[in-house]
């Protein structure tokens, strides 16, 4: 690879992202291939720290490995793969697990946020998961990770285990930093703009999916919520208002003022509409590339194999290296 700055990041394979994924981080992938070294992961062993349905699993995993095609992901540019299929990962995981506090997971606030929704399976590698998503990062030295606001607790974690890592062992890993945009990092709910965008959200018109056709994203951003101002400005207390303009904002280019002079004197609804036409027209070549991509089992096939095959020759090259450091006798 060129000598550039490596950026990792990884992406649930939860079923079709939703725009909040797409805005927040997946858009972003695409134009930092032509600056970095980037390698991007389907985390599906991070998956299973709630119970899935296997059938489920496999398709969504498939799914979301041709979305990140579709949304520019360039297997010749990147290393694009599926996390299980690169044994590295569960082998650094053990070391680095090793090398972390108890207390430090017992910190975590997604430990906390997950126990609660799944109270019936608290399992073990909910509570050492963001050791393996430190794995995912140091077994490539990353030196970049793009990350949401609720993900930087985590890559704080995974710093603060590569600096134990390092004075125990002697400086090897690199502090990863975290890489994140400015504009539509959090989009929210269309039905409470408090909340983050939610695929588990109950309410089937808070939530766009990148998937979902024109008519059905026009119907769910006129429903929604807004306020009695009837006023399109970016200001505190207008949290509705604020996420559509933040959207609209992150599709068109334009910035709030250039919104707000688009839709002076206009009315919600107006505003509404334009919205959903630009996030839909924004939208439609993902949708047309993603069901040629999902059409083609065997491209994907040979993508995701070779792949897995390209990020296993890069981690374990530093992985071996680990293993030496820790004093494990080599293989060969």
């Amino acid at each position: 690879m060129e000598d550039k700055k490596l950026i990792f990041s990884g992406i649930q394979p939860t079923g079709t992202f939703t725009l909040g994924n797409y805005i927040g981080a997946v858009r972003n992938w695409k134009p930092l291939q032509e600056e970095y070294n980037c390698i991007y992961c389907v985390v599906d062993m991070h998956a299973i720290t709630v119970r899935q349905d296997p059938v489920k699993l496999r398709q969504n995993t498939l799914n979301s490995y041709a979305l990140l095609m579709a949304c520019g992901i360039d297997v010749e540019k990147s290393i694009l793969f599926i996390q299980s299929h690169v044994k590295t990962h569960a082998e650094l995981s053990w070391i680095l697990g090793c090398n972390t506090q108890f207390g430090e997971l017992s910190r975590m606030t997604q430990f906390k946020d997950k126990s609660q929704k799944h109270a019936d399976d608290v399992n073990a590698g909910l509570f050492t998961y963001p050791v393996l998503m430190a794995a995912d990062i140091l077994a490539y030295n990353a030196d970049l990770v793009p990350v949401g606001v609720d993900q930087k607790q985590h890559l704080e974690l995974a710093r603060n285990i590569a600096q134990r890592f390092n004075q125990r062992y002697g400086d090897f890993f690199k502090l990863p930093e975290p890489y994140i945009s400015e504009i539509g990092a959090k989009v929210m709910s269309l039905q409470d703009p408090t909340k983050k965008m939610s695929k588990s959200d109950e309410n089937p018109n808070a939530v766009i999916l990148i998937l979902d056709d024109k008519d059905t994203i026009i119907r769910k951003f006129k429903r929604a919520v807004t306020d009695s101002e009837a006023e399109v400005c970016y200001r505190d207390g207008k949290d509705g208002i604020n996420n559509l303009m933040t959207i609209y904002s992150s599709v068109t280019g334009k910035n709030f003022a250039e919104i707000e002079s688009e839709f002076s004197g206009k009315g919600y609804g107006d505003f509404k509409l334009a919205v959903g036409e630009a996030v839909a027209d924004h939208l439609e070549p993902i949708r047309t590339e993603f069901a040629r991509l999902s059409a083609d089992k065997a491209y994907l096939k040979k993508c995701y194999t070779e792949g897995a095959e390209k990020a296993l020759r890069y981690s374990q090259r530093i992985v071996s290296k680990v293993y030496r450091k820790v004093g494990f006798v080599d293989r060969t």
